[in-house]
């Protein structure tokens, strides 16, 4: 007997997904889909590239959901394993631009918009600028960044994803805030610790 969707959790789905059931795979997508595509968009700035990456994220997860702790959370396993694919992504990203130096990998990046229209061109231009800003800070400091105020994880769940110290990600959550108000010229924040 099949459970319906939505009844199982992600723990029981990820096992029903090794012991052969590719629905419990599609349900988990489901699930995580438009959350690990958001991230990704942010990291990246580009919606159909964001596309291509969410699939390989779903495709790598497959693969290594033998490896899963179900005693973990999968939304934050998902995350890990998308970080990677952006980190990826951004290497060789580098590689082109390095070799073929043509015109900017970042040339319709100015094409981006907010997922939900608004239908003010002055808050779509904004939103355009902070999606470019956004992509365009280094790693170190978008990461966090995406993870906690885009994503709303923890500081704590943000450093277990990075590998790195909560007040580390606190720091770079700060620089990359600080960055962006510099760039988009806006006062910097007073500190909100």
């Amino acid at each position: 007997m099949t459970s319906p969707p939505g009844a199982r959790d992600d723990a029981a789905l990820a096992a029903a997904v090794i012991a052969g059931d590719s629905n419990a795979f599609t349900e988990l997508m489901r699930r995580h889909k438009e959350a690990i595509y958001r991230f990704i968009r942010h990291y990246v700035g580009d919606a159909d590239e964001a596309y291509d990456l969410l699939q390989e994220t779903f495709t790598a997860a497959w693969s290594a959901l033998p490896t899963f702790d179900s005693r973990r959370s999968m939304r934050t396993w998902l995350r890990r394993i998308a970080l990677n694919k952006c980190r990826d992504w951004s290497r060789r990203r580098l590689v082109r631009s390095f070799f073929f130096a043509a015109a900017p990998i970042d040339s319709n990046a100015h094409a981006i918009a907010a997922p939900e229209s608004s239908g003010d061109p002055e808050q779509e231009r904004r939103l355009a600028d902070l999606d470019r800003q956004i992509a365009s800070l280094p790693a170190g400091l978008k990461e966090p960044l995406l993870l906690t105020q885009f994503e709303g994880l923890s500081h704590k769940d943000a450093a277990h994803i990075l590998n790195i110290s909560p007040k580390a990600v606190e720091m770079r959550v700060y620089r990359a805030r600080a960055q962006l108000a510099a760039a988009l010229g806006l006062p910097p924040a007073e500190n909100e610790g």
